[in-house]
């Protein structure tokens, strides 16, 4: 049975990749900052059958990354780290001219320093699983110059270049960034509260993932939207 680790799993791409996973037969270890949505979301991600550990905490608490590894463990292992949780540094969003310098860390140590230790936590039993890979979710404003977008766009910036020097350091691995376009989701509606346009819901994101675990192309960035289209 393939065990998965989803970071921000209680709402958004994380809740709907977990239930995607489960749904194919995945055991999960599921891990957000607030336990109420996160025990709901692992309430309906279990009834898929499979095992589902969620371990409330943050993740740029080193003894709660060992927590997610050890539950992994437990399980049979890991196959697959997935860094789904993220922070704006600040909300909504404002211009580099007024970002804070604490959002800003904060920002680069739950969307770069965590993803990393996370990582270097399961190193050991992702380079033992079978097909062991590693998914962190980017974003546009990595590769692009959006206005507001400056601190966030950063820091996923320096998640995608540590996700490509990893794939060449551990080329026994897959490592993927996926920018998964524009969604509606709870963190772009704090990043940008009026601005209210139609935007598809994750679950509707997630085949371009399932894909990827399908196909295991080699590493590197790929966006969700290309890899929905090359499906049709």
């Amino acid at each position: 049975m393939s065990v998965a680790i989803i970071t921000g799993a209680s709402k958004g791409l994380g809740e709907a990749l977990a239930r995607a996973l489960a749904a194919r037969g995945w055991d999960l270890v599921l891990d957000a900052r607030d336990p109420v949505p996160l025990a709901e979301a692992a309430g309906l991600v279990s009834a898929h059958g499979t095992r589902v550990t969620a371990l409330p905490g943050d993740v740029t608490d080193a003894a709660h990354r060992a927590e997610l590894v050890a539950a992994a463990w437990r399980l049979g292992g890991v196959d697959l780290v997935v860094h789904n949780a993220s922070a704006l540094g600040a909300e909504p969003l404002v211009r580099l001219g007024e970002l804070p310098l604490e959002g800003l860390r904060r920002a680069l140590e739950v969307n770069v320093v965590a993803a990393l230790g996370l990582v270097q936590e399961a190193l050991p039993l992702l380079r033992s699983a079978p097909a062991g890979a590693v998914l962190v979710v980017s974003s546009d404003a990595a590769a692009e110059a959006y206005p507001t977008w400056g601190g966030y766009g950063a820091s996923k910036a320096a998640l995608d270049q540590l996700a490509a020097v990893l794939a060449v350091e551990e080329p026994g691995l897959r490592v993927w960034a996926v920018d998964p376009g524009d969604m509606a989701t709870d963190l772009y509606a704090a990043a940008v509260p009026d601005d209210d346009g139609p935007r598809p819901e994750p679950a509707r994101v997630v085949p371009a993932f399932l894909r990827l675990l399908d196909e295991r192309p080699a590493s590197g960035r790929y966006g969700a939207p290309a890899l929905l289209e090359e499906r049709r």
